[in-house]
């Protein structure tokens, strides 16, 4: 341990540790943008500068390790001018013009450089923005870039190369003219973007942020010749309260439907009840592939941001994936034949609205293959926006249910929400078709966590069925490398996002590895709650196949449900 003075009070640490982390644990406030906790140190923005005893020169303290007897000065009269000069000189390049100004931003509830000036007591900007004639980058379905807003802290560099693995941000030109863009400045659309969205929560302006649909919903829901439904992921539920900064614990999945309902929803379904679907499909697909030994093992295909990623870097292994479309497209492909069919209503007007905690879900509902199955793909940002903009008292709503017929749904579609779930979820229901016999322990512990790739075995029938699980596309990276070196599984969940859908682009900001767990713990606990917790049990999902689907895998459910992906090239 190391031991220090900070600010006149005596602070003991771990040796190596930063004088920035050693602020912390002492509940000491030092400015940062550059800085991100999950990321390296980058030491840019020097905004976290420090004094040090004996020193004449300022340190960053996110780049300068504690020593023995250290006395460090995190705030004085002179550290405040050299902030606020620095600030002013970031600002500057962030145009704050009429055209771009706070009221309008998305982030301005909770805009990292608002925050900063405050901190640092700024009341006054005394240079003119720079306006640099940038464009809006709005070549992707899923991710808009607005470089105008950028501050060059190279957050969103770090977080897709060293998180995410893919690396599709880089710097253009040196000094003021300094920018973050694509490779040849192609735009976003137009690269292996794998639309995660992981560098929207890093971002700390508003210089990235999703497409918005949520004017396109609203018109949608102002048409009374549309009849309008929307489905809500499992993730949504337990992070839509976190907009609110007035909700002190979170709302209930009951509120949520409400919510929906006083928007103008015609009917409000849950993506779980398709997760259970899945299930059934992606079981019996697994239980086919072993019994004939072909393509294994099986990667899951829930997750658009992995879809993608592997159609760019291991195209060789497509073959490998689930053909099962995702539980939104799932649903999408029902709410315009089954429901439609069944209610009497002309799929020509039927809307469908997703609510996702991803941004790539935006993209996927755009894929060709998909066959519009899906409209509009509201994120939980969006949905809480509208939610505001509708002046709808979110906490003090009293529950609804869901609408049943696409409603109804076992704790194992909650928990695909969070890494391993779908694992967890495919094992509970693939042990009991296989063998016939009841599962008496229904969780599978091993899969679950933010270990970044776990491993477990499970007999079933005397198979040892080997599965792997890998969360965030830098550790898929490392799980696909691994399996290219011949290490063997039957079946393998790739998510592209940290944590899972828990921690997908679209969710709330901030999104780090505490709200996470928090999220990830809310998903179990609805779980736990639910009185159906096995996919094939659910009475719905039984009533489907015997009215519409005939029997999982059958012809029907493949014309449906089922897709397949093509090589996209690097």
């Amino acid at each position: 341990m190391i031991s220090l003075i900070i600010d006149g009070q005596e602070v003991k640490v771990e040796e190596g540790t930063t004088i920035l982390e050693a602020a912390r644990e002492a509940h000491i406030n030092i400015p940062t943008l550059c800085y991100d906790e999950e990321l390296s140190i980058f030491g840019g923005c020097r905004l976290c500068v420090v004094e040090i005893a004996g020193q004449n020169i300022l340190k960053p303290a996110c780049a300068t390790v504690v020593q023995e007897e250290m006395e460090v000065t995190t705030h004085s009269a002179k550290i405040s001018r050299v902030r606020q000069n620095l600030f002013e000189l970031i600002i500057a390049s962030h145009n704050i013009s009429c055209e771009l100004n706070c009221m309008t931003c998305r982030r301005a509830s909770n805009c990292e450089l608002r925050k900063v000036a405050e901190d640092i007591g700024l009341e006054k900007v005394r240079l003119d923005p720079i306006d640099k004639g940038y464009q809006k980058d709005e070549s992707s379905y899923s991710i808009v870039r607005e470089p105008d807003k950028c501050i060059t802290c190279g957050r969103c560099i770090r977080k897709c190369e060293e998180i995410q693995g893919v690396g599709i941000f880089t710097t253009a030109d040196r000094g003021p003219a300094t920018e973050v863009t694509t490779f040849s400045d192609k735009g976003l659309g137009n690269v292996e973007c794998t639309n995660c969205g992981q560098c929207i929560h890093t971002c700390p302006t508003g210089a990235l942020h999703e497409v918005y649909h949520f004017d396109n919903v609203w018109d949608e829901l102002n048409d009374p010749e549309k009849h309008v439904i929307v489905q809500t992921a499992p993730a949504v539920r337990v992070a839509l309260s976190e907009p609110f900064a007035e909700i002190d614990s979170p709302t209930t999945t009951g509120q949520m439907v409400a919510a929906l309902f006083r928007l103008g929803f015609d009917r409000v379904f849950d993506t779980n009840f398709t997760a259970d679907l899945t299930i059934m499909e992606e079981g019996t697909e697994l239980i086919n592939r072993i019994e004939n030994g072909k393509n294994l093992p099986l990667f899951t295909s829930c997750s658009p941001g992995w879809i993608k990623f592997i159609e760019h870097f291991y195209p060789d292994y497509l073959d490998h994936l689930s053909s099962c479309k995702s539980p939104q497209q799932m649903f999408g492909a029902l709410g315009k034949t089954y429901y439609a069919e069944k209610n009497d209503i002309d799929p020509e007007n039927i809307v469908v609205v997703s609510v996702m905690p991803c941004t790539a879900k935006k993209y996927e509902a755009a894929r060709p293959e998909m066959n519009s199955d899906v409209d509009y793909v509201l994120t939980t940002r969006e949905l809480a926006r509208m939610i505001k903009a509708a002046g709808i008292d979110l906490p003090h709503l009293e529950e609804r249910d869901f609408d049943r017929m696409l409603g109804v749904s076992s704790g194992a579609g909650n928990i695909f929400g969070a890494s391993g779930g779908v694992m967890e979820a495919a094992l509970r229901t693939a042990y009991e078709l296989i063998t016939g016999e009841e599962l008496e322990k229904l969780d599978f512990e091993m899969v679950r966590g933010l270990p970044g790739i776990k491993k477990a075995e499970v007999e079933i029938n005397g198979l040892p069925l080997k599965a792997a699980v890998a969360h965030g596309l830098g550790n898929a990276r490392k799980l696909m490398e691994r399996i290219k070196d011949g290490e063997e599984y039957h079946f393998v969940e790739f998510m592209a996002c940290p944590g899972g859908c828990i921690g997908g682009g679209g969710q709330p900001i901030p999104t780090n590895e505490e709200v996470r767990q928090k999220r990830i713990d809310a998903i179990y606990e609805l779980d736990r709650n639910k009185k159906l917790r096995k996919s094939h049990e659910n009475p719905l999902i039984q009533k489907l196949y015997e009215e519409f689907l005939e029997k999982p895998g059958s012809h029907k459910a493949h014309e449906l449900l089922h897709t397949e992906y093509k090589e996209r090239g690097i």
